[in-house]
């Protein structure tokens, strides 16, 4: 059944036609075939190793900010507030960090995928069964919730029901991306992130300055503090409701390393697009850039969430809204409705340029981990156990088959997630479960040389039990501590394994590493050390 949605102006649609329009143009162009020259593995799959500082930083941006940043962290907003930024803060270092510290022995290794590397340093079983947990991941949590979470905002804006708008965005996602590989997706990221920016700063400002009335947004914002100060608490006390959510310093110290360090380092749809640089300089160049863009992401998408719990709790302020304010109103139980919510309140115009914001951080999303679905299933399961031989067109187009069969997948599960609260919160709590193992491995494959395949297929394996283990005893433990504990568990298990066997014929070896290895020019170095000095800048006065 088709519900009332918010709805578009004539105009708002042309502009999000106009979107669209450059977007598959793009994309096609992106993917046209040099004349005589059929795509192969490099081409499709790292965009030939071609990609400049400005587009992987653009395009990393854009595979991160999805529905589940729009909607499910604005949906955090509103319910926590300004602490669920922390993802985003924390996450500028860990960019500094994986740009220094990962990427030039990633680069080095030549590799396509991250299993890959697993292989190198390992041995084939221990990829595969990585392998195999990142496609299940990919498609069961990542690819279901984007495209549930996305329906979510078309059947708020503009009441198109649920299935109709999954499978609208599924073919818009394939339509630019399925042929053109890698370079088609990272290219059209470039377009993308301009909307995302622009439409988060629409919504941001416009709803701000509604609160401040003819003070404007500094008076809004101050509004805002006063109003709800309890969300503008970076670090949450032990009383408060959202502390299973954020618990308090351990945030800083714990739990979230893991998933920043595993998500940003090791999360083959982000990183694929740093593999695909024309060098390391331009890898690490792309890097820090998107560690500056993760400074602004908050006050695109967490302060709407903020705006609206202050509207909503405020009855002047929804009287100034006329009776439109009822409706899709968000409410605690339902807080992934806010941004929607929010959007009818723009003005004729806006509302296009947010709605092209959305659909791009969505299909953006939905695109990089359609291509890291191809990539894994095609380099690291179909070319070694099926088809060995395979010449790189058919490769390619496995890899394109692939991807299709996964979206299919993804559309038949994600009506399922139905009503689940703060979806932003579901999608890390459940790749919590798998992240800190696969974490262990890699941090100690990299770092230890005595770490050894038997140690890391075991270690990993128990990983998941274990959290389980965490996760279904009546411990009352924030999730975030769970993956602390479950990381260093993994670790402990690895350590005390490799250290009580031998090697075995079955593992390739440690990394070689030379301090050259880790050696950044000196631009790199002084943007990282202007990011961190504005980040302890933001929770000092927001702690």
């Amino acid at each position: 059944m088709q519900t009332e949605g918010i709805g578009l102006s004539t105009l708002d649609y042309a502009i999000f036609i106009v979107y669209v329009a450059i977007i598959i143009s793009v994309g096609l162009w992106v993917s046209r075939d040099k004349k005589g020259v059929k795509k192969g593995t490099k081409d499709y799959f790292l965009a030939g190793k071609t990609l400049p500082w400005w587009a992987i930083g653009s395009s990393l941006i854009a595979a991160n900010i999805s529905a589940e940043q729009f909607i499910g962290m604005s949906g955090s907003g509103f319910s926590i507030g300004l602490a669920i930024a922390s993802y985003e803060w924390m996450a500028a270092i860990t960019l500094i960090i994986v740009a220094k510290y990962f990427m030039p022995v990633f680069i080095d290794q030549g590799i396509y995928t991250i299993p890959e590397f697993v292989e190198k340093r390992f041995n084939r079983h221990l990829k595969t069964i990585l392998a195999i947990f990142w496609l299940a991941l990919f498609i069961f949590v990542n690819l279901t919730s984007v495209l549930y979470l996305g329906a979510l905002a078309l059947e708020t804006i503009l009441g198109i029901p649920m299935m109709y708008a999954i499978i609208g965005l599924a073919a818009f996602a394939v339509i630019y991306s399925l042929y053109g590989g890698l370079a088609a997706v990272a290219w059209t990221d470039v377009v993308q992130v301009f909307f995302l920016i622009l439409g988060g700063l629409f919504t941001t400002i416009l709803a701000v300055s509604y609160i401040g009335g003819d003070g404007g947004f500094l008076t809004g914002f101050g509004h805002m503090v006063d109003a709800a100060p309890h969300h503008f608490e970076m670090i949450l006390s032990s009383d408060n409701p959202q502390f299973t959510n954020l618990p308090g310093i351990a945030v800083l110290i714990g739990g979230l390393w893991v998933a920043n360090l595993y998500y940003w380092g090791f999360n083959q749809y982000i990183i694929q697009r740093a593999l695909a640089a024309k060098s390391i300089n331009e890898a690490q160049k792309g890097l820090v850039f998107a560690a500056f863009l993760k400074l602004i992401v908050p006050l695109l998408v967490v302060v709407p969430g903020i705006a609206a719990y202050v509207i909503t709790s405020d009855p002047q302020l929804m009287a100034g809204l006329g009776e439109i304010a009822g409706e899709h109103m968000p409410t605690l139980a339902q807080a992934d409705k806010a941004y929607p919510w929010l959007t009818q309140f723009l003005p004729v115009g806006a509302k296009g340029i947010v709605f092209a914001a959305l659909a791009a951080a969505i299909v953006s999303s939905l695109a990089s981990m359609l291509n890291s679905v191809a990539t894994i299933f095609t380099m690291d399961i179909y070319k070694v156990y099926i088809a060995p031989a395979s010449s790189d067109h058919r490769l390619v187009n496995v890899g394109r088959i692939s991807a299709v069969v996964a979206l299919i997948i993804a559309c038949f599960i994600a009506p399922l997630l139905g009503n689940i609260g703060q979806a932003f919160q579901y999608i890390q709590e459940y790749t919590g479960l798998v992240s800190p193992g696969i974490l262990a491995v890699f941090l100690l494959g990299l770092f230890w040389k005595k770490t050894n395949a038997k140690g890391a297929i075991i270690g990993v394996l128990l990983s998941l039990p274990f959290a389980l283990f965490l996760k279904l005893m009546p411990l009352n433990m924030p999730f975030l501590d769970q993956m602390m504990y479950t990381f260093i568990f993994t670790c402990v298990v690895i350590g005390l394994i490799s250290l009580t066997s031998e090697p075995g014929d079955d593992c390739q070896g440690a990394i070689i590493l030379e301090a050259e290895t880790f050696k950044t020019s000196k631009a790199f170095n002084l943007i990282s050390y202007a990011i961190l000095i504005i980040l302890c800048v933001l929770y000092a006065l927001f702690w």
